[in-house]
């Protein structure tokens, strides 16, 4: 599994003309999934990014944690982090787990946030999306829960 963290002061996710999710400051996730993932990886990314302390404390130093902020987080899923371009010009994605998977742990991904009591919003599962944000630092953090970077 894997996650590109950023640190935002806001973030929205749109379908079309309806706005799906929206949040302040927190954190945009763009979760991908691998096939072969388990509840493990998925354990590991939520665990690593409600603890990770990339907000800046009192002496502006990278100290606090989502959960010291209260901040929020919105999801959204994204295959193509599991793209392959190391060969040719168009990337692979057969590293990418079966729709019906990676909605699953999508969506559990959001129920341990939630169930965490993080505010969190979500985008829309195999939908076009446009995802807007705000990059506070800029800070993003690319995680994988099998630790290949």
């Amino acid at each position: 599994m894997r996650a590109v963290i950023q640190r935002v002061s806001q973030a929205s996710v749109q379908v079309g003309e309806e706005r799906v999710g929206q949040i302040g400051p927190g954190l945009l996730i763009l979760l991908g999934v691998e096939e072969g993932d388990s509840e493990e990886d998925l354990s590991y990314i939520v665990q690593k990014t409600m603890h990770l302390r990339i907000f800046p404390d009192e002496n502006e130093k990278m100290n606090l944690s989502l959960q010291d902020t209260g901040g929020a987080v919105l999801v959204v899923s994204q295959f193509t982090l599991l793209g392959d371009a190391r060969k040719g010009r168009r990337p692979g994605f057969t590293r990418a787990a079966a729709p019906e998977i990676a909605n699953a742990y999508f969506e559990k991904a959001i129920q341990a946030f939630k169930e965490a009591g993080i505010p969190t919003q979500q985008g829309r599962f195999m939908t076009d999306m446009q995802v807007s944000l705000c990059n506070q630092g800029p800070t993003t953090i690319l995680l994988d829960s099998r630790k290949l970077f």
